[in-house]
């Protein structure tokens, strides 16, 4: 880290600064929201569950927008993506301000408001997070993305007890206009962001077909997968310290709207150091001994925390569960950036999103009933317990170690040979290619077809086989399939260094000279073919969807 500067010199850098400066401020309007919006549950209801689902509700867009949310960012301007979310986080959180104002507080009305600005801000997350690439150079990029999560932190760390000030000198609805106001900057600084917009050779995908595309390429490329898992499951363990922080500060505190925004700024203090620690720790430790060792101390914090009545003391296990949560967090979300390639990187993100925050959503309703059903310190120690064991999915699912130049882009220049009038919605489209392979290593070419298997798949194919001819053994044939011509020109335009190296493995066992013979067929070709003998030829060639 120290030659580039450290873990700040991606504030050099002005678009960043600025935009990573008003970030903070919005994210000190959502914390008071958050605040506001729980403290003002337990005014409305004394049900735990109730007010649990206020984080829930805040949580759950991140899960359900988040995918499209990713795809548009992929498929679109991001700059463009980033402002519609916070519009309409905005306008939504104005509403709820007018509101709450007016008198019309109620328990759903201000879990429907939560959710809908909670969808705002998952609309926003992916484009800002993915475009973080797009503002500082690459050997920044870590600590560039320690610095998002450091900008949450930094307002975690006073917005709550700001809130705390602002719910008790002023009501819920002035908390609800801090909030409001707060996303006005941010906005402001990506309307002024001169972002160099470089457009596909493609017209983008449809969005349902964006949307598949992420999700088979995570559900194929094994370290997002294994990533994805991992933030499930830690989200769904931890989510009790959040989730319960209003009721830990009023019951076994004894506190007020002060004591709850006090314990979550312990926490948020916490996770300031430990975003500064990402750098340091990955470089040091690995990312798979630091996340198993984060899960023990996260969870015996959890254990004091219910195990305390004294507010210093609780303060302090807060204090170390918000820096060990943070720091588990941003490592990774550091293996997502640098295991996915740039045309999939928002929705891998989007999917990372979904998988954390649905399991923090789900965890705090869980452990809201947990703590209604047994009780407060009950539900902790349970959740303490979860934590601790998680590194036992650790030895079942590690987390991989990443290279950045495996998923740069690699162009293909063999373009394919067509004599026929084809469209983008042409399909599906059948590919097929030869080799010839010494029988004496069909076994290791076998295998090395497997891995060939995984990059087709993640990239867009479908139904891939290999077959071996029973007449001549020497010759192996693969083949797989594309929807639409469009698919398979999306398909090529995401080969990557990793996918090419896979495949000039799997084809040094052919022993022909010259390349690899390739077949791209027509499947199905209805409309290729004459109706009646006088009806003329369709047009030789192909209608042109490379160029710009």
């Amino acid at each position: 880290m120290a030659k580039d500067g450290g873990s700040f010199a991606p504030l050099r850098e002005p678009v960043f600064r600025r935009i990573w400066t008003a970030s903070l401020l919005s994210n000190f309007g959502q914390l008071i929201l958050g605040v506001g919006a729980a403290w003002e549950m337990t005014r409305l209801t004394p049900s735990p569950g109730m007010v649990a689902l206020v984080q829930s509700a805040l949580m759950l867009p991140l899960m359900l927008v988040a995918l499209p949310a990713g795809a548009l960012a992929d498929m679109f301007d991001r700059r463009r993506i980033a402002m519609a979310g916070l519009a309409f986080s905005m306008v939504c959180a104005c509403i709820l301000t007018l509101l709450a104002w007016a008198g019309y507080s109620s328990p759903w009305m201000l879990l429907t408001f939560c959710f809908l600005i909670g969808a705002g801000v998952a609309l926003y997350s992916p484009a800002w997070q993915s475009s973080i690439s797009e503002q500082v150079g690459p050997h920044h990029l870590p600590a560039a993305i320690a610095l998002g999560t450091i900008s949450y932190n930094v307002a975690r760390s006073f917005g709550p007890a700001i809130g705390g000030i602002i719910v008790l000198a002023a009501g819920a609805h002035a908390a609800f206009a801090v909030n409001a106001i707060g996303y006005l900057p941010l906005f402001i600084a990506f309307y002024l962001w001169q972002r160099r917009h470089v457009s596909s050779r493609l017209p983008p995908e449809q969005i349902h077909r964006a949307i598949v595309s992420g999700a088979r390429y995570a559900l194929h490329a094994a370290p997002i997968r294994t990533v994805l898992a991992r933030a499930f499951f830690f989200g769904l363990a931890g989510a009790s310290a959040t989730a319960l922080a209003p009721l830990i500060a009023k019951q076994l505190l004894g506190g007020d709207a002060s004591t709850f925004g006090l314990l979550l700024g312990a926490s948020g203090v916490g996770a300031v150091g430990g975003a500064l620690l990402v750098g340091p720790c990955r470089e040091r430790f690995g990312t798979h001994r630091t996340v198993t060792l984060l899960a023990v101390i996260s969870g015996a914090a959890l254990l004091l925390v219910g195990f305390s009545r004294s507010v210093p003391l609780t303060c302090f296990a807060l204090f170390i569960a918000g820096g060990a949560n943070i720091l588990t967090i941003a490592l990774f979300n550091v293996a997502v950036q640098l295991a996915a390639p740039r045309w999939v990187t928002a929705r891998a993100l989007s999917l990372f999103s979904s998988a954390l925050t649905g399991g923090i959503a789900i965890g705090a309703a869980f452990w809201g009933w947990v703590a209604g059903a047994l009780s407060i310190e009950g539900a902790l120690y349970l959740s303490g317990l979860a934590l601790a064991a998680l590194p036992l999915i650790g030895m079942f699912l590690p987390l991989p170690d990443t290279n950045e130049a495996d998923v740069e882009p690699f162009l293909l220049n063999n373009e394919p040979e067509v004599g026929m009038a084809l469209t983008r919605r042409s399909g599906p489209i059948i590919i097929e290619i030869d080799y010839d392979v010494d029988p004496a290593r069909a076994r290791e070419f076998y295998g090395a077809m497997l891995q060939v298997q995984r990059t087709r798949l993640r990239n867009g194919g479908f139904n891939w086989s290999i077959a071996r001819d029973i007449a001549d053994p020497t010759r192996w044939t693969e083949r797989y399939q594309c929807p639409t011509w469009g698919d398979y020109l999306h398909m090529r335009e995401r080969f990557t260094q990793a996918d090419k190296d896979i495949q000039s493995h799997a084809s040094s066992f052919h022993n022909s000279p010259g390349v690899l013979r390739v077949r791209r067929r027509l499947e199905r070709p209805f409309g290729s073919v004459r109706f009646r003998p006088d009806t003329p030829d369709p047009q030789q060639g192909m209608i042109n969807y490379i160029g710009p």
